[in-house]
């Protein structure tokens, strides 16, 4: 399947998920407000590692192996049988750390004791969101975008019902309650539609743990490990630093114009995963890798702009939509979170060559470098400009960050 017609699907149900996640978001900031929306974007920084170390941190892994092994039925029903045990060997001990640390959990990251029975209960759903990642990732390598798709869109449906319910009826109790139970319940959509696939068959899941496939796929449990943690982290740190440093609110705002970046950056970032990797695995002329990293930038590149721009153009008419006129002082923001995410996408167009092919240490250095990087840069501007200061280090830490993707790329890709 084409980088066209992936986007065009992939797009499908990035739209009902933009539109599903406006209305949530909607709710949240007229029932929580700035403050609450910024406590909302914590716990989904923590949802986000937890979540990938349950997992086993192997998504990555078995998207590439099993776009590689596809027709070679013995070695993917290796891959797939040993991810398994990965998955719920470390869902398990996770689950037991959420239930021993909740109170600790919920007064450090949401500076309240009140909130540990939503750890408890994370800890008690953190199998199912384990199982059903894999599943995804076990579509997405089999190109079954059609099923992916349905995934999305069903989980994005669940989700606008279940939220926005609960956050009206019980405020930031709810939405905090309403992310650690959505996934859970999609899981059986998931191992439905994954069951009825043609390749399918249960005894590929049950062949053991294969030593070898345990070491392929532990190549990419460090880069995800790091991933899952670095920039989430990095997020809760900067998030954390503004609430301190000036207020909460302040939090809410920079919270917002994130999440308006990853809402219309969604389709790009959906396409690069669900494209991207499994097909950047396949190849291994130079030659045809290079043409296709062209080609993405062709056709990736001047969507994001132009998008970024017409966003610029109506933000005051965004912010009073998607949020309310308490989020007025976020405007400022716009000019050079655009900017970073245009340079974002353009490195990352670039980054992924390192998943595809599995170099490890350049992926995990980078990774650490920048995120940190973004924290220390953050800190210094927010205090000499204020708010704003976390925008001018967004887009500093991405210039430099796509300097040495290009770097990277010449000196890997020959």
């Amino acid at each position: 399947m084409s980088l066209i017609k992936t986007s065009i699907l992939t797009a499908i149900s990035t739209i009902l998920r933009v539109f599903t996640g406006f209305i949530i978001n909607k709710c949240i900031s007229i029932y929580i407000g700035p403050s609450g929306l910024a406590m909302v974007g914590q716990f989904q920084n923590f949802v986000a590692i937890t979540s990938t170390i349950a997992n086993g941190a192997i998504s990555q892994g078995v998207v590439k192996y099993i776009a590689e092994y596809r027709e070679d039925i013995d070695k993917k029903s290796r891959i797939l049988s040993t991810a398994l045990i990965i998955s719920l060997s470390s869902a398990t001990i996770i689950a037991i750390l959420l239930n021993i640390f909740s109170l600790d959990l919920s007064i450090y990251i949401l500076k309240s004791e009140k909130y540990r029975t939503i750890f408890q209960l994370f800890g008690f759903t953190i199998i199912l969101f384990s199982l059903n990642t894999l599943l995804i990732s076990i579509l997405n390598g089999e190109k079954e975008i059609k099923k992916y798709v349905i995934v999305n869109i069903a989980s994005s449906l669940f989700s606008l019902i279940f939220t926005s319910f609960l956050v009206i009826k019980f405020a930031l109790l709810g939405s905090l309650f309403a992310m650690v139970f959505n996934l859970s319940v999609i899981f059986f959509i998931t191992l439905i539609l994954v069951t009825k696939s043609p390749w399918f068959n249960f005894r590929y899941f049950f062949r053991g743990f294969d030593k070898q496939s345990g070491l392929k796929l532990g190549r990419y449990i460090l880069m995800a490990l790091v991933s899952a943690t670095t920039l989430p982290l990095s997020q809760m740190l900067v998030r954390d630093y503004i609430a301190n440093s000036l207020d909460w609110q302040s939090a809410g705002y920079w919270q917002g114009i994130w999440y308006i970046s990853s809402i219309y950056l969604m389709v790009v970032t959906t396409s690069l995963g669900v494209y991207y990797l499994p097909r950047l695995s396949e190849i291994k002329n130079p030659i045809e890798l290079k043409r296709e990293i062209i080609d993405g930038y062709k056709i990736i590149l001047p969507i994001v702009i132009v998008v970024a721009f017409t966003i610029y153009i109506f933000r005051e008419y965004i912010v009073y939509i998607a949020f309310s006129r308490d989020f007025r002082p976020m405007l400022e923001l716009f000019k050079w979170q655009l900017i970073g995410d245009v340079i974002k996408i353009a490195s990352w167009l670039l980054s992924y060559i390192m998943l595809a092919k599995a170099m490890t240490r350049l992926y995990i250095y980078t990774e650490i470098i920048f995120s940190a990087l973004f924290v220390i840069l953050s800190m210094l501007l927010i205090d000499r400009f204020g708010l704003i200061g976390v925008t001018y280090a967004f887009v500093i830490n991405y210039i430099l960050y796509f300097i040495v993707m290009v770097d990277i790329f010449r000196r890997e890709v020959k």
